[in-house]
């Protein structure tokens, strides 16, 4: 005797659409052909059905139909049960669209079709869908299942709401959250528990703290779900501090946290760089004999790494019985944030298993540390191992692009993945195009990035200002800078370093002035060393090397090196010992060690034709051990790179390479002497 079903749903063959009927055809097979054919597939239980396990189907078809993983065995079980009848009762055909709207295999648009043909669907049912095409990143579609309900009055349950808020989160409509949260007050699920917590997980997601504390203040039961939630609400507004005292008044209450509150807080103990703290609450976890996952473990050992605490990190993650990716990609970033690249590299050569974000993080320790080579090769060779970059890898390898000049690889990057549609450009990615063409000498091609963005940040506008300041436009840079004000951005210190650069480059020393006078009165800015660097070089390139001087004695912080740096440069160009001097004896005491300042002052002396300085200077070298930094470049072909020094002779093409550099020169000589002749004639 058949097990008893569900009452049969107002649906019949003639109300099927002649698409449905097509798919649904049967063939002539037994029900044991169905479970010969699908013996043979995996026997894990589908995610898609998890929540059926207290469930008692005996029925076996259904019991078949929650073994099933594919699409194709979906229609032959749906065909069996439209030809049996089983597909008419509501439980059944519930079964069949769970499997098209949730699992990995399905299909929601097929779901969708089998839904349009029930005519009174349970909430069940309508909860599938809404969560079927939130899986399925259409949250559009789901909410609109939620606003049908509301519109034919079905009555809801709290999974109801607590789907139509994931949709609100996936369309980052915080106002259509509120109004499914007045919709809560007005139906009683206010005081539902699942509910409540749904709420403040949605306002701590996206920053609106005040709500989120309301539901929870207001609530007249909580539990670790709450308290969770409501921290990592804090935690994602980067306020460490509340989210840790949460904690603290967590730990006083009657709840226990568990590892999803622990991951949290070790996060927040992370964020806040408090190594201390972190090492309490690990003794925490010693002392009530937390079960430790991987996860939880990752969460500690990420603690230690970016608290600073290296030793910690190491010993703890040398006594991990089980790492993963995320544990090896930690000290790896850890050790490369610190600068200790062969530590760095010595773990991500150990890894027993990398994925991108491993190749992203030694990259990105490259690229951070002035290793662009580096940085550049191993983008290469993760290209080889057939991994396809993501978006903050590709900004490491533009940066390493703009520091090494390798424009051609930074524009095919540009050409292969954004052009070509393989990766979206977001506001960070453009803004490493336009600093990497900016810095590689491509300047329109920088601004055509610019000009190309649809949203743009302060680091956008910086970017481009700063790039024509350095390519001596100095009109173009001010105009945008005064375009940039009149779009409400706040221009930042960064701005002004652009600014006044521009001003430089371009010899307004009224302008760069009055920008240099306004920045605290207009901005509330008060300007640093750099901007003082900027108008002692501004000051400098057109002459007025005594007010340059001066203002470098008015100065409210020490002067460095880059200020002595640009006044003994522009005492070097307008030929003024005296004060170059000076300035070079400041440089000696800021970095005794720097070729550059004992070969400027020499070059500045010898200019002048102050032939017994430039003995002495050279001599104060002699007796400092300091040599003269060779002349170096740097070229990239077919991403190989090539680096000379002055006279150097170890590359293995190097006989070649004079030949032709000798060519070269002679042609050029011949060039000067024919020149010559003709002006003769």
């Amino acid at each position: 005797m058949k097990p008893p079903l569900s009452p049969p749903i107002c649906i019949s063959s003639s109300n099927l659409s002649l698409q449905l009927l097509s798919s649904l055809t049967p063939k002539p097979q037994t029900l044991l052909h169905f479970q010969k054919l699908f013996s043979s597939t995996s026997t894990e239980t589908p995610k898609w059905n998890s929540n059926t396990k207290n469930l008692m189907i005996t029925n076996p078809t259904l019991l078949l139909m929650e073994s099933c993983n594919s699409m194709s065995q979906l229609k032959q079980i749906q065909a069996h049960m439209t030809r049996t009848g089983l597909i008419f009762h509501l439980f059944p055909v519930s079964r069949v669209l769970s499997f098209c709207a949730l699992s990995d295999a399905g299909n929601i648009s097929h779901a969708h079709l089998l839904f349009t043909q029930i005519s009174e669907p349970n909430v069940y049912i309508w909860n599938t869908m809404i969560r079927g095409y939130c899986k399925a990143q259409k949250p559009v579609v789901g909410f609109s299942f939620f606003q049908k309900m509301v519109r034919e009055y079905v009555e809801m349950d709290r999974r109801s709401f607590v789907f139509a808020l994931k949709a609100c989160e996936l369309l980052h409509r915080v106002e259509m959250g509120i109004s499914i949260h007045c919709r809560i007050w007005k139906v009683g699920f206010v005081f539902d528990l699942i509910v409540r917590n749904r709420l403040i997980h949605f306002y701590g997601n996206w920053g609106c703290l005040d709500y989120a504390q309301k539901v929870f203040d207001e609530s007249c039961e909580v539990d670790v779900v709450s308290w969770t939630a409501m921290i990592d609400g804090y935690l994602k507004k980067k306020r460490p501090d509340e989210a840790l005292r949460l904690f603290d008044s967590m730990l006083g209450s009657s709840v226990e946290p568990n590892q999803v509150t622990l991951i949290t807080v070790f996060s927040a103990c992370a964020q806040q760089g408090d190594l201390s703290l972190g090492k309490s609450i690990h003794k925490y976890v010693e002392t009530n004999n937390v079960k430790c996952s991987l996860n939880l473990m990752n969460a500690m050992l990420d603690m230690y790494v970016k608290c600073g605490g290296f030793s910690s990190a190491k010993e703890f993650f040398d006594e991990m019985e089980i790492k993963d990716v995320f544990s090896w990609t930690s000290m790896i970033n850890g050790y490369a944030k610190k600068g200790e690249l062969d530590l760095a590299r010595k773990y991500f050569d150990e890894m027993p298993e990398r994925n991108v974000v491993s190749w992203n993080a030694m990259i990105a320790g490259y690229s951070q540390n002035n290793k662009p080579e580096e940085a550049l090769e191993l983008f290469h060779d993760m290209k080889k191992e057939g991994l396809v970059p993501i978006e903050s890898t590709l900004v490491c390898v533009l940066s390493a692009c703009a520091q090494s000049g390798c424009l051609d690889l930074g524009q095919w990057i540009h050409n292969y993945y954004v052009k070509q549609n393989r990766i979206q450009s977001r506001v960070i990615l453009s803004n490493a195009f336009i600093d990497m063409y900016a810095k590689g000498g491509s300047i329109d091609a920088a601004a055509e990035v610019f000009n190309e963005m649809t949203v743009k940040d302060m680091v956008s506008w910086n970017s481009i200002i700063v790039g024509y300041a350095s390519h001596g436009h100095a009109e173009k840079a001010l105009n945008l800078f005064e375009e940039m004000k009149s779009t409400g951005l706040k221009p930042d210190d960064i701005t002004f370093v652009g600014v006044l650069s521009a001003c430089s480059h371009g010899g307004l020393v009224n302008q760069g002035w009055e920008y240099f006078r306004n920045m605290e009165s207009d901005c509330g800015l008060k300007p640093k060393v750099e901007h003082y660097a900027c108008m002692i070089d501004l000051l400098g390139r057109t002459g007025h090397l005594e007010e340059a001087y001066e203002l470098i004695t008015k100065m409210p912080m020490e002067p460095d090196e880059a200020v002595w740096g640009a006044l003994l440069n522009a005492c070097r160009t307008h030929g003024d010992v005296e004060l170059g001097k000076l300035a070079a004896d400041k440089l000696m005491l800021l970095d005794p060690k720097d070729s550059g300042i004992y070969v400027l002052l020499a070059s500045l002396c010898a200019n002048e034709k102050k032939w017994g300085d430039v003995r002495t200077v050279r001599s104060l070298m002699r007796e400092k051990g300091i040599k003269k930094t060779p002349g170096q470049s740097l070229i990239e072909v077919g991403g190989e790179f090539h680096d000379f020094l002055v006279a150097d002779e170890a590359h293995q093409q190097s006989k070649d390479i004079y030949k032709v550099l000798n060519e070269l020169i002679l042609l050029s000589r011949l060039g000067d002497y024919a020149s010559n002749t003709a002006e003769l004639v």
